[in-house]
């Protein structure tokens, strides 16, 4: 019991990050980034760059993957999608810029750095074990204990900062917020590249341990859009919750499932089928209409 909970923390904590990038977007642009998983993806190829190919420490990588990502969701939210939504009536419109930039990450990823699995050697070495019921890698305790402090510090940022206020005002009422005198544009970009460089953050913690390659993107946008579906779309605390129900269930299935094959997956998305036939709101969201 105590491992499988162990386990669920450790993957709550990386899923709720990347949930919290997506669902800030949303919230404040009200568009599905479906390149999500690809920024995850290009976070943890800039961190194997700056590691393995430049000899740098570990910590050096993972602020190169923050800045070169907050760069990048900066110039997507700028440059791309700001004028699609201005000149758009059609959600449509969004959601298949979105998808491009998903295939186009992709491709420059594959142009870059090839589709080899990457990875770092461990930042810590050693495993922690409690009377054989407890059994953790210490390298994935300091991940699980940077993660949840990410998450701490953007819970922070969005609550006791002026930028944090703003953006929230922003979630929740984009013309009232303009009326206040909100500068809409500026906070929607910060969100974006927040958002972004949350991503880049998580596939940078999570090359010294899983690696990263092309094929990871795909993946990982599916599970961002579960957990925001299953905390509620928009919604940061949803995000959050999402992130640690879903690893939580992970890591419950890989450890009671097991005998039956590679089912965990097929059980946590009927499970979230029945889920949200109750309730398709999620569990923090509003209802919708």
């Amino acid at each position: 019991m105590e491992q499988i909970l162990a386990n669920g923390l450790y993957l709550g904590a990386q899923y709720a990050l990347i949930a919290l990038g997506l669902t800030l977007i949303f919230s404040l642009m009200n568009v599905l980034n479906f390149a999500h998983g690809q920024m995850y993806v290009l976070g943890g190829f800039v961190t194997y760059t700056v590691v393995a190919q430049f000899g740098l420490p570990f910590i050096v990588g993972l602020v190169a993957s923050a800045v070169v990502l907050a760069v990048v969701g900066a110039g997507v939210e700028r440059f791309l999608f700001r004028p699609v939504v201005a000149r758009s009536k059609r959600e449509e419109s969004t959601m298949l810029l979105a998808a491009g930039i998903a295939f186009f990450l992709d491709a420059v990823i594959l142009l870059l750095f090839g589709e080899k699995q990457r990875g770092v050697p461990k930042i810590v070495n050693g495993v922690f074990n409690w009377d054989f019921r407890l059994v953790m890698p210490y390298d994935r305790i300091l991940i699980g204990v940077l993660a949840i402090a990410m998450i701490a510090g953007f819970i922070a940022l969005m609550q006791y900062t002026r930028a944090g206020r703003a953006m929230r005002a922003l979630a929740q009422d984009r013309m009232a917020a303009q009326l206040m005198g909100v500068d809409v544009e500026r906070y929607s970009m910060l969100g974006f590249a927040l958002g972004a460089m949350l991503a880049g953050l998580v596939g940078g913690l999570l090359v010294t341990i899983t690696g990263v390659n092309l094929g990871m993107g795909g993946p990982t946008s599916i599970k961002a859009f579960l957990m925001i579906m299953i905390g509620g779309a928009g919604v940061i605390s949803g995000a959050i919750a999402g992130g640690f129900i879903l690893g939580m269930m992970e890591s419950i299935g890989l450890t009671l499932l097991a005998a039956y094959g590679d089912i965990t997956y097929l059980v946590i998305f009927a499970s979230l089928m029945v889920f949200l036939a109750f309730r398709p709101q999620g569990l923090m969201g509003k209802p919708w209409g």
